[in-house]
């Protein structure tokens, strides 16, 4: 389904390469409100240049964050002060889960690139009692209320855009360098194999063509 005419569409882009703005930062203070105050040990999956993390290592005493892009990770460690309870670490996270279990596991437009139910798996094995999964994640549009989120989250992002560079033209912020992918399943394929993963899970549709799930284990 296409919203809107190619010529417009390429508008569009240009204006948003024009004034980017980190749409997967926008929802990191969301993050934080479905986490305690203070917790131990946190655990944050396609961790990029380290802006979650960096957060997280204000509540929690240790913070694992993990990335398979070598480059944006140093990148992230070089933005991290020494004193933060941050450790980066490059590798497959399906292939080399971070060992122990963790009060707060985060992961942020990553779980795409993963084999979905396996990651939740993974999740909620290394989750410890009452801790809490936190899910912002993209997924395919197919039905008619993605295509009217993604038509309202046009102009909002333009605005965005706009506002968040004060009018004047930006380079991409680090954390919007690393490759990223098309995510191939829709919303109702992530309901369906979270509620099986994780019952009790809350899903939404958000803005900005994202989601978000929450799960408090038990």
């Amino acid at each position: 389904m296409k919203i809107l005419p190619p010529r417009a569409l390429r508008a569009l882009e240009r204006f948003n390469a024009t004034y980017p703005w980190d749409h997967n930062a926008h929802y990191h203070r969301w993050i934080l409100r479905q986490l305690p105050r203070r917790f131990d040990r946190a655990l944050d999956v396609g961790s990029g240049s380290g802006d979650l993390a960096r957060l997280l290592a204000a509540r929690a005493a240790v913070v694992m964050a993990v990335d398979s892009d070598p480059e944006i990770s140093a990148q992230a460690r070089k933005l991290t002060p020494a004193a933060l309870p941050v450790t980066f670490t490059v590798a497959d996270v399906m292939a080399e889960f971070p060992a122990g279990s963790y009060d707060a596991i985060t992961c942020v437009a990553a779980i795409h690139h993963m084999p979905f139910t396996e990651a939740l798996t993974c999740f909620r094995r290394h989750l410890a009692p009452r801790g809490t999964v936190v899910v912002v994640g993209l997924c395919r549009a197919r039905t008619p209320v993605d295509y009217f989120l993604g038509i309202v989250a046009m102009p909002a992002n333009a605005a965005t855009g706009w506002l968040k560079n004060k009018g004047r033209p930006s380079p991409r912020p680090v954390s919007m360098t690393a490759l990223t992918r098309a995510a191939d399943m829709t919303f109702d394929d992530i309901v369906r194999e979270t509620r099986r993963v994780l019952p009790g899970a809350r899903l939404r549709r958000r803005l900005f063509w994202r989601y978000t799930l929450v799960w408090d284990h038990p």
